[in-house]
């Protein structure tokens, strides 16, 4: 082989050594990834681990042969030759490196969010850009930045050393001299060579991103067969959303019958709602505290049965109020989430968050329906991040906004003050309102860096010593995030005991539920199918607590999605309001029988999906590759499509009805 080489042209010696070098590098990167993240609780099976390298093998050399196509292009031309010439030499190893240092940095920002989010970087990270020194100081106080960049320059000059000693090794003093002929039949089997790589295999269609997915029972395979290159790259092209209009029309009575439309209308698509209360004019309206907890999964509550008692003041309040246990909100991400409260619309936004398109971020919202009470915002960092300004300041009428710049307290790390001091300046604020009021506290310390602030309220950080199971075995990843989430809920019970100091305490309705779940180990306690299915990314508690508006008590297990929360909280709080969206009264008998919550996971493999009590049913964004999931089962990544093909039917038309739905109304639901 190395004497076939050697008889090569220079420029080809040149150019496979580079391409070798590309494939040795990017083959250890993804070592490097597989035994950082593989799932150790759901481990790979050995073929599948094999076939991951090799297709991983092969969007390697794509990649490799693409930044080897200017050198090809350029290399022969006598001025820039990479071996004969001296300033050529200069200009092709500059080139080589500034490629290597992109490369490294673009893995290793692949590997901080697959960290952060457990999924590849895709195009759906270009969000944290828009808030550039949020972000880069989050990177900062998370991410070991100083040593990785000592650790990649240590790479890149290994590198350069082991490259320029291969490129010595090429004899610029022995032009081959090739006749016509034999340079014709070099051209045409590079160029064959070249085409072949990038096609990527012997097929009709080429090797594309979605070949990647091919275990339909381990995420995890897709991202470590990828090229976290040309994966961001392929996420790139998409087209922007908009809505079919006769597929809404083909839904709508589907639709008008599961919402309960009041008067159907299906040429001009009519979801109007209205619900009215007659209320005493000599009782006060009940208050309304909405609690976003941050990352707030299920299976990391005491509620969840965790036994590392995580929990124990959230866990109390729902034992005192109503905790519904079916609980999911649409999606992951933060600011999708909120987007899906204000609205009541899941956010299909395919890259962008919903609250970043000023096209469709003026929405109609039930809050605005809460009609003489006074309208307040409190975030402990700054609401221009992922333009949550923007989408509040739309949507609800008369808002105040807290963030930051509006409190005494101390900014504690990139999230703002910490959750415990965000209670007490809220509470500081609501103590004095006169009227009726419904106020939202958005929390965000139960994220990394996972800061806990000297001035806690005697708030007492466990050790390794002091646990009596091994975190790992119940949904946490380590000690810091522990101890955060303790945090969370200790600065919960905090502001619960000022707040029952306070004259609006007693006619006040608090409600709380987390933003997103997480993906992941979900603990011993849970059933496999939360981790296998990914469902812990979207079950989230839903906790109401208020004596004098709740006339019931105890754990509810219907379904439940989040986009139902205003609606409910409206009747329990007797407030007449008009619903255009989605969101139903939980309390409402009338929808009992059809109690289901709609599910979408984002970036370039999107898949949609319709949770119920029993059953998880998925498909693609498109409306193809249908799966039924039994939930709670030892198997519950089997396909039960055609075992219960009535069950499937039914859920995949819901499915496909509200995902249709949803992309109308988002461009048609302007308050």
């Amino acid at each position: 082989m190395i004497t076939y080489l050697k008889k090569l042209p220079r420029l080809h010696i040149y150019i496979v050594q580079y391409v070798a070098s590309l494939l040795l590098l990017q083959s250890l990167l993804r070592l490097v990834f597989f035994f950082k993240f593989a799932p150790a609780t759901n481990p790979l099976p050995a073929s599948d681990i094999a076939w991951a390298f090799y297709l991983g093998l092969k969007y390697d050399l794509q990649f490799a042969l693409i930044l080897s196509l200017p050198i090809f292009l350029l290399g022969w031309i006598p001025g820039i030759h990479p071996v004969f010439n001296l300033a050529g030499r200069r200009i092709w190893a500059g080139y080589i490196i500034v490629t290597v240092i992109a490369l490294l940095a673009f893995h290793a920002s692949n590997f901080g969010y697959y960290a952060y989010l457990a999924q590849s970087l895709d195009a759906t990270s270009l969000r944290f850009l828009e808030n550039p020194l949020i972000s880069a100081s989050m990177v900062w106080q998370t991410y070991p930045v100083i040593w990785g960049a000592l650790i990649m320059s240590a790479m890149v000059w290994i590198y350069y050393r082991l490259l320029r000693t291969a490129n010595l090794g090429i004899d610029a003093s022995k032009r081959l001299q090739v006749k016509w002929k034999g340079k014709t039949g070099i051209v045409i089997v590079t160029f064959f060579v070249v085409l072949f790589g990038l096609f990527g295999k012997i097929s009709y269609y080429p090797l594309r991103w979605s070949d990647a997915f091919f275990s339909s029972t381990h995420t995890f395979t897709a991202y470590l067969t990828s090229n976290p290159v040309m994966y961001f790259a392929n996420t790139l092209k998409n087209s922007v959303e908009s809505y079919d209009l006769e597929a809404a029309k083909k839904y709508y009575p589907l639709m008008a019958d599961y919402l309960g439309v009041d008067q159907a209308d299906p040429e001009n698509l009519n979801y109007t709602r209205t619900v009215t209360f007659e209320n005493s004019a000599n009782e006060p309206r009940p208050n309304v505290v909405i609690v976003i907890i941050e990352s707030l999964a299920a299976h990391k509550t005491g509620l969840s049965g965790n036994p590392l008692n995580p929990t124990p003041n959230l866990d109390r309040i729902a034992e005192e109020g109503v905790y519904f246990s079916n609980h999911f909100v649409p999606h992951t991400g933060t600011a999708r989430s909120v987007w899906a409260l204000i609205t009541g619309l899941p956010d299909i936004e395919k890259n962008r968050t919903s609250t970043r398109n000023p096209l469709i971020v003026k929405q109609h919202s039930i809050v605005n329906d809460f009609s003489g009470y006074d309208r307040s915002y409190f975030l402990g960092g700054s609401a221009s991040w992922a333009n949550i300004r923007g989408l509040l300041s739309a949507n609800i009428e008369d808002l105040s906004i807290y963030e930051e710049g509006s409190y005494e307290s101390e900014r504690v790390d990139v999230w703002g003050i910490s959750d415990l001091s965000l209670f007490k300046e809220a509470n500081a604020v609501l103590k004095k309102k006169q009227g009726p009021f419904i106020s939202i506290i958005q929390t965000s310390g139960n994220h990394r860096p996972y800061t806990i602030p000297e001035d806690n309220d005697g708030f007492v950080l466990l050790t390794e010593n002091d646990l009596a199971h091994p975190i790992s075995e119940y949904g946490f990843f380590h000690l810091d995030e522990l101890n955060a989430y303790r945090f969370m809920d200790h600065s919960i019970g905090r502001f619960m005991e000022m707040a029952r100091k306070e004259d609006y305490f007693d006619n006040t309705l608090f409600v709380f539920f987390g933003d997103h779940g997480i993906v992941g180990h979900t603990g011993n306690h849970t059933p496999i199918s939360e981790e296998q299915l990914d469902i812990s990314s979207y079950r989230v508690p839903l906790v109401m607590y208020g004596p004098r508006v709740l006339k019931q008590s105890g754990a509810i297990t219907t379904v439940a999605s989040e986009i139902d929360i205003l609606p409910t909280i409206a009747a329990l709080t007797k407030n007449s309001y008009t619903n255009t969206t989605l969101g139903r009264d939980l309390f409402d008998p009338a929808f009992d029988k059809m109690r289901y919550a709609f599910t979408i996971s984002h970036g370039s493999f999107r898949t949609i999906g319709l949770l119920n009590d029993q059953f998880f049913q998925k498909i693609k964004f498109d409306g193809s590759d249908p799966h039924l999931y039994q939930l709670g089962t030892e198997t519950p990544t089997r396909n039960l499509m055609t075992e219960k093909p009535e069950l499937n039917n039914t859920m995949m038309t819901l499915t496909s009805a509200i995902n249709a739905t949803v992309r109308y109304l988002r461009e048609n639901n302007q308050h």
